[in-house]
């Protein structure tokens, strides 16, 4: 028998015994938490909450439709230009600054649409709001998500984006219930007071840029704790255990990644969903009713859609964190196409309903495996960057998605020839996605 057991009381021999399997609480669900919090009110600088706007503001203005849209497209352009430097600044000073810093100038940005008087005005004011909401907010709420978690990252990410969700389906009411009752202006007020009063204190106050802050771990997992056959994960290997993620000391950046082919490979994936599926929702009224489906119909088969890909987001999440992020993103672009195929043929009324559940799936894997696929193939040191450039194109391809559609009804009189080039996009995206192989380091190769 141990001398040393001896002596030490029975209770001390207890404790050393149970100790190893305390379990602290592990900050990174507050992380999560505030990333939800912060894509639910992201919502002033998105399309869903902008549209809501559009006819009160014109009347109050004095607008024509082309007015307005124009100076929603410029802003969505500057939006885009702008986020490869908002990535950067992340990664240099962390979501932390950031966060707060983005949500008082959002606020700022709703405060200055609800006194807007001229057309300049509205560029100005518009492109804050884009620039600030759809853009900067979204992505350092994505970026803080890939800094605390690394084997969750697919599932936690898929968490976050439900603060997305939620935010479709109860801004635009809440937006229209502002607008009836007081008015366009104080409903701008209404969003910036929101936007200030939900995100500025809790980023302030809980925020931590990484877990290595805290002494911590990603997932809250010490990497000594994993088997060395779990965390050995070779690149060639992508198929067999699951996603490849790269080390923290071999990431990757942004000039180096814009440099690999799978990057570009990659990034056909959301600059196809982008275009094309910003294009689907903005004429999905003409388009569904030329097959001869109510306007009230084609409007609530958008709620199907946002529906199924909230329910769809734990599904996503998890497959994710399992599988091969290359063939999730082929099985997106496979159900953006099956989704045009329908809209172009339609064979019967009811397979609008389908049409939407294809529309939701593949929104969900953009919002899981879409969002994690950047910071898993070139790591966390340089997320924000690399990040950045792929939303900035996502975003720039949104804004040109709907005029294809609408030149096509223009010079043609029908969809049918731009809905035939959009086919070609999501195939040859898939295509390229399933080609895409787990890149090796520059450095690894030397």
């Amino acid at each position: 028998m141990n001398p040393q057991s001896v002596l030490t009381p029975p209770t001390e021999q207890l404790e050393e015994r149970s100790s190893p399997v305390v379990r602290r609480y592990f900050p990174g669900w507050t992380m999560l938490a505030v990333a939800g919090t912060a894509q639910y009110m992201s919502a002033p600088g998105q399309s869903y909450s902008i549209a809501a706007f559009k006819d009160p503001m014109r009347a109050g203005l004095g607008l024509s439709e082309t007015d307005y849209s124009l100076a929603y497209g410029c802003a969505t352009l500057v939006s885009a230009c702008l986020l490869p430097f908002v990535g950067r600044a992340v990664d240099r000073f962390g979501a932390r600054i950031m966060l707060p810093l983005i949500a008082a100038g959002l606020g700022c940005g709703c405060f200055m649409v609800s006194q807007v008087e001229s057309l300049a005005g509205l560029y100005i004011s518009f492109s804050i709001v884009r620039s600030l909401g759809q853009g900067a907010l979204s992505l350092v709420s994505v970026w803080l998500v890939g800094e605390w978690f690394e084997r969750k990252r697919g599932m936690a990410t898929a968490l976050a984006g439900l603060g997305g969700g939620l935010s479709v389906m109860t801004i635009p009411l809440i937006n229209n219930y502002l607008i009836e009752t007081y008015g366009w202006q104080t409903a701008w007020v209404g969003l910036a007071v929101a936007v200030w009063g939900i995100l500025i204190l809790p980023a302030i106050f809980f925020i931590r840029n990484r877990p290595e802050d805290l002494g911590l771990h990603p997932d809250g997992i010490d990497p000594d704790d994993i088997s060395a056959s779990e965390s050995a994960d070779e690149p060639e290997s992508e198929s067999a255990r699951g996603p490849v993620i790269t080390a923290i000391e071999d990431s990757w950046t942004a000039r180096e990644a814009l440099r690999d082919t799978t990057f570009w490979k990659l990034l056909s994936v959301p600059a196809t969903s982008g275009l094309v599926g910003t294009a689907l929702i903005y004429h999905q009224v003409a388009l569904l009713g030329s097959h001869g489906i109510p306007r009230s119909w084609a409007l609530g088969l958008m709620t199907v859609q946002a529906g199924f890909a909230t329910l769809m987001t734990f599904p996503a999440g998890w497959a994710t964190d399992r599988f091969a992020s290359r063939y999730l993103l082929c099985g997106a672009m496979l159900a953006l196409t099956s989704a045009l195929v329908l809209v172009m043929t339609m064979p019967a009324i009811w397979m609008a309903g389908v049409y939407a559940v294809l529309l939701g799936l593949h929104g969900c894997i953009m919002r899981s495996t879409a969002m994690v696929v950047w910071i898993n193939y070139y790591g966390r040191a340089h997320q924000g960057a690399v990040r950045g450039v792929a939303f900035a194109v996502m975003i720039f391809a949104s804004a040109l998605g709907p005029s294809l559609l609408a030149v096509s009804v223009d010079s043609y009189g029908s969809y049918l020839p731009g809905l035939c080039v959009c086919l070609l996009l999501p195939i040859s995206a898939a295509i390229a996605v399933w080609t895409a192989r787990p890149p090796r380091h520059p450095a690894s190769n030397a």
